[in-house]
């Protein structure tokens, strides 16, 4: 959905408020009795952390932390229990959420505070504070890839679209940015929500590719990413705003938890190293390709009369075949692989014999077998319909790297450890990523980012071929 704020000289004392991309999970509704204190956790020994579920937040990579918050989360536990009495040490139990979510599950109890390691606006939240800067003197900056002219000023945005998380703290910094734009007559900054599945780091991976132009993020993020996506460019110049703070949130009636933290944040100091096991953990893992470039955009031509017949015999979207291929194989029907996976799909011979097809070497059965197969796992695994169709195929495309029963061992795990069984990305995947997965939750991150790359040009792939 592409929204765009248009203003004229008449209307700028009045700007209809933006709406939210999504909806923020179900309504608040606060119950004085739901609220728990310093003392409450103490005795219960657990703190409850409503953390943004994005990697660059919350990440743990086999017991590692890697997320920006999960350091400082561990020494916020360390100052706790150091002032603890005897018996009353906490233990801190971190539950991921969108980031748009957070402030609205605190305040239904479902957590004790927030750390959601991006700037986050709680103006319209009732009984949430807002503690000390966790950093202050944040700009957001606009971030493109390298090679393209950058931007000094702001304004050079204008009639460019901006590609924003859910939750992005740009939303109020872009409708102000209008407004000026408006009172010179200058066209606005549109903003393209993107799809729920992609995190800020995922947005910064897709501008590195190319397949999204600009985006717009808190300049200590679009740093630390650039370690990892040295193709990025940062227009620090190009600041969209006053510079904000990043903080923690608790419940205004938590007076001594929100003393607790604020005593912590004004003397805490992160490691120096704190970035080493993120570069490590993250080192050739965000290197998607555009598969919209030319070359690719005719090989995709010629094989799509085969991918969508039998992505139509399986009800499939024809496209997720495309990404599957493109990843897989980068559209090449002769490609070899190891352990027997061949073609444009990399179907293995075994794989192929249990959906009925012997002869995998050329592309009409390549595709056949691997798209038969896809819908066997997805009919036999993950046909409930508590799980919705993007992550239907998230669990299937991980099935189809690692196995089906793997997966779903993944699940079970997930479900016992509070996580949302019925949801692969950021949940599910949290337990890829702990039990040594990273190569699986690369593989459907990158198949999901090339599928949305190719949902989004779907008009110019569908168009009929010219003769």
């Amino acid at each position: 959905m592409i929204r765009a704020s248009l203003f004229s000289l008449m209307c700028v004392m009045a700007v209809p408020s933006h709406a939210s991309p999504r909806p923020a999970g179900p309504p608040v509704v606060i119950k004085k009795n739901q609220v728990r204190d310093l003392p409450a956790i103490r005795s219960g020994k657990v703190l409850r952390v409503l953390v943004n579920q994005s990697r660059n937040s919350s990440a743990e990579v086999q017991g590692e932390p890697i997320g920006v918050e999960c350091r400082r989360l561990q020494a916020f536990e360390t100052y706790l229990n150091s002032h603890a009495r005897d018996g009353q040490k906490i233990s801190l139990k971190l539950i991921p959420k969108a980031k748009d979510q957070l402030l609205a599950a605190l305040q239904r109890g479902e957590g004790d505070m927030v750390a959601p390691g991006e700037m986050l606006d709680a103006s319209a939240a009732r009984y949430v504070d807002a503690s000390e800067p966790v950093v202050a003197q944040v700009p957001l900056v606009v971030v493109g890839v390298k090679g393209e002219r950058g931007l000094r000023h702001p304004e050079q945005l204008s009639g460019r679209t901006l590609m924003l998380s859910s939750g992005s703290a740009a939303d109020q910094a872009i409708l102000q940015l209008n407004q000026k734009l408006a009172l010179r007559k200058l066209p606005p900054v549109k903003i393209e929500w993107v799809d729920p599945s992609l995190a800020v780091e995922d947005v910064l991976e897709m501008v590195q590719a190319g397949v999204y132009h600009l985006t717009v993020v808190e300049q200590p993020i679009a740093e630390r990413w650039a370690k990892v996506m040295p193709k990025l460019r940062i227009d620090r110049t190009a600041a969209l705003s006053d510079p904000g703070e990043m903080n923690w949130f608790v419940r205004k009636d938590a007076i001594m938890l929100r003393g607790a933290v604020d005593r912590f944040l004004q003397t805490y100091e992160p490691p120096r190293n704190q970035d080493a096991a993120f570069q490590t953990a993250y080192k050739d893992r965000y290197q998607i390709h555009n598969p919209l470039a030319r070359e690719d955009r005719q090989r995709l031509e010629k094989l799509r009369p085969t991918l969508q017949l039998h992505a139509d015999k399986q009800k499939m979207d024809w496209l997720d075949l495309a990404a599957v291929a493109f990843k897989e194989s980068a559209l090449n029907p002769v490609a070899k692989g190891g352990s027997g996976a061949t073609g444009l799909l990399q179907i293995t011979p075994s794989a192929a014999q249990r959906v009925g097809v012997d002869n995998i070497h050329d592309l009409d059965g390549n595709v056949q077998a691997a798209s038969k197969y896809m819908a066997l796992l997805r009919r036999k695994f993950f046909a409930s319909p508590k799980i919705n169709e993007r992550e239907r195929m998230a669990f299937t495309l991980a099935a189809y790297n690692l196995g089906p029963e793997r997966v779903q061992a993944m699940r079970m795990e997930a479900k016992r450890q509070g996580l949302n069984p019925n949801q692969w990305f950021f949940q599910v995947e949290r337990v890829a990523m702990e039990q040594g997965g990273k190569n699986v939750v690369s593989y459907v991150n990158s198949v999901n980012k090339y599928y949305l790359a190719f949902d989004q040009a779907r008009s110019s792939l569908e168009r009929p071929a010219t003769r």
